[in-house]
């Protein structure tokens, strides 16, 4: 385990953490345009709502049942170089489908599967990301790294939404596929820069055998922890909703507010600022409260700021409660993952985070096909309000669940 980064003052005064950090920073900033450029492309092609969910389908669904395997491969490869080869598979993908519009010949078939093969490089590579954390800063200093790390993608959500929504209304969106593709070039070569993300001792490519035992001992281990198990399962429930409802948003504002490319853009940025501020409040309140206390309030918080959304006619102001809800979201996640980092066996920090991936973001799938399914054939307002009440009553749920309201680690 590494070593004197856990006594400097911040997580950024380590070296290697800083090189890590700016890394990832430029990773986000080209996943902050692809994120918008492709469901935008997706909707301007086929006008449909479950279509456009589908895009983000193709990242989800590969990412967390491949999950499974990168937390085996994490805890047994050199992790530095697992993130480089993830990054240099997904800059080919970007750079393919840059090419191929610059063509005029991407198709939503296309599409499909390069966001399967760059959802299947996000698994390897944020196994090795979730394990390298507590191996940079210390367990007890994950909650930070993570915040900080939220922060950077949250900074470029806020940026990016906005120029990509500007550049694809006078350009498409070549600029953004490219932009991605250059993004993880940029970060290959800050990640070269880091002497070691561990583990210390490199076991080499384990076989199928070992995979499998691998999985078997994350969910064991995971399942094993009340507290863990709880949160996960309840995790799975909020984000089948809370996802669900994300990924009709376009075809939401565009329908419900009659919202131009360019105010998509703006309200992803205004959620970015709200996002920010709650990664900001994880940072500095990082181990203040119980964790179990702080996550129940933030659920109710959560639930109640985002109400507005669904009764108001006014774009800019469900702007300010999507943003609301985004702030609470960040904290939730910070403290969640700093949460599992902290209880997690050092050992076996991939292999649990894999398990835990596959169960909270299975919650996601569901969601995306049922939200988009009715937003094609009933209304997006719908689907909307349907997430809404339902993230109340989950709220109300999780304060009534002592293994989630008493835990304290």
């Amino acid at each position: 385990m590494a070593v004197a980064a856990r006594f400097v003052p911040s997580v950024l005064g380590s070296r290697a953490f800083r090189q890590y950090f700016l890394g990832q920073s430029l990773s986000v900033l080209g996943d902050g345009l692809r994120t918008l450029a492709i469901p935008l492309f997706a909707y301007h092609l086929t006008h449909s709502a479950l279509s456009t969910a589908a895009s983000l389908a193709c990242e989800i669904g590969p990412f967390s049942i491949f999950s499974l395997v990168g937390g085996s491969l994490a805890d047994r490869l050199n992790r530095k170089y697992l993130m480089i080869a993830s990054d240099a598979i997904r800059c080919l993908v970007m750079t393919g489908f840059a090419v191929a519009y610059a063509f005029g010949v991407l198709t939503m078939p296309m599409i499909y599967g390069g966001l399967i093969v760059i959802s299947l490089c996000a698994a390897a590579f944020l196994s090795g990301q979730a394990s390298s954390i507590p191996y940079l800063v210390g367990q007890e200093r994950s909650t930070e790294a993570v915040s900080v790390l939220i922060g950077a993608e949250n900074f470029s959500n806020l940026v990016m939404p906005t120029l990509g929504g500007a550049l694809f209304a006078i350009f498409g969106p070549l600029p953004a596929l490219a932009a991605n593709a250059a993004t993880y070039l940029g970060s290959q070569l800050s990640l070269m820069r880091i002497p070691t993300l561990g583990p210390d001792d490199a076991i080499g490519v384990p076989s199928a055998r070992h995979v499998w035992d691998d999985i078997v001992l994350g969910f064991r281990t995971l399942f094993a922890d009340t507290g863990m198990r709880s949160q996960a399962l309840l995790a799975f429930a909020f984000n089948a909703l809370g996802f669900g409802g994300y990924s009709i948003l376009i075809p939401f504002l565009k329908r419900t507010f009659g919202a131009t490319d360019r105010d998509v853009g703006f309200f992803l940025g205004i959620m970015a600022i709200g996002a920010i501020c709650g990664t900001i409040f994880a940072t500095v309140n990082a181990r203040r409260w119980p964790f179990g206390r702080a996550l129940v309030i933030a659920y109710a918080i959560d639930a109640l700021v985002f109400l507005p959304v669904i009764f108001t006619r006014h774009i800019w102001i469900a702007a300010v409660a999507w943003a609301l809800s985004s702030a609470v979201a960040n904290f939730e996640v910070s403290q969640i993952i700093g949460f599992r980092l902290r209880v997690a066996p050092p050992e076996q920090v991939g292999r649990v985070m894999g398990a835990v991936r596959l169960v909270v973001l299975g919650g996601m799938l569901p969601g995306i096909f049922f939200f988009g399914w009715i937003a094609d054939h009933r209304s997006a307002h719908l689907s909307v309000t349907i997430s809404a009440v339902g993230f109340v009553a989950l709220a109300a749920l999780a304060a009534c669940m002592p293994a989630i309201r008493n835990e304290t680690r």
